[in-house]
């Protein structure tokens, strides 16, 4: 399921950026908090945070999405990116953060140390193929297969997972969708 052979070049190279504008971020908040208590944004930085006492909240098909991410120091059992839609489950693919490692989904090792740096992200589909490409500034980290369905779609941020600390925080800023020229 890992193939994590050498990669070469950029893993954006043969793609291109589709224009984003702020009607394509979806900012979903614990029902009962405004969104300005769980989100700010700077006009660089996009900042999200939940605490574990929060209330839950319920919850555009792409081909890569590309961002700089940073986890602070202690937040740990939450999933900070993911594809949502698959056949049988809920995710394609999940990118978990525990005690300082990003994992898939609470399994497998993706990068150690990931706490307090900035680190890019880049993480292909190919649909057709039913594949994941996970690249952590710029070297292949992991390579899975999908797990079906017809819709996906990238999101990015805070979600709660299992033995979550009191507040989970995640930053991110250049995000970008890239198609496949």
């Amino acid at each position: 399921m890992d193939a994590r052979a050498p990669s070469t070049g950029d893993p954006a190279d043969g793609f291109t950026a589709v224009r984003l504008s702020e009607s394509n971020f979806a900012l979903q908040r614990p029902f009962d908090e405004s969104s300005g208590a769980r989100y700010s944004f700077d006009g660089t930085v996009r900042k999200l945070w939940v605490l574990s006492s929060d209330k839950a909240t319920t919850t555009a098909p792409a081909w890569q999405f590309e961002a700089y991410g940073y986890v602070p120091s202690g937040t740990t059992g939450v999933c900070i990116m993911q594809v949502f839609g698959a056949g049988e489950a809920a995710s394609t693919l999940m990118l978990h953060v525990y005690d300082g490692a990003l994992r898939y989904y609470n399994r497998q090792l993706v990068e150690d140390a990931i706490y307090d740096r900035w680190f890019r992200l880049n993480v292909v589909h190919d649909v057709d193929a039913s594949t994941l490409t996970v690249y952590i500034d710029g070297e292949q980290k992991l390579h899975v297969q999908g797990r079906g369905g017809h819709s996906h779609y990238f999101k990015f941020g805070v979600y709660g997972q299992r033995q979550e600390s009191s507040r989970m925080e995640s930053r991110w800023k250049d995000v970008k969708i890239l198609k496949k020229d």
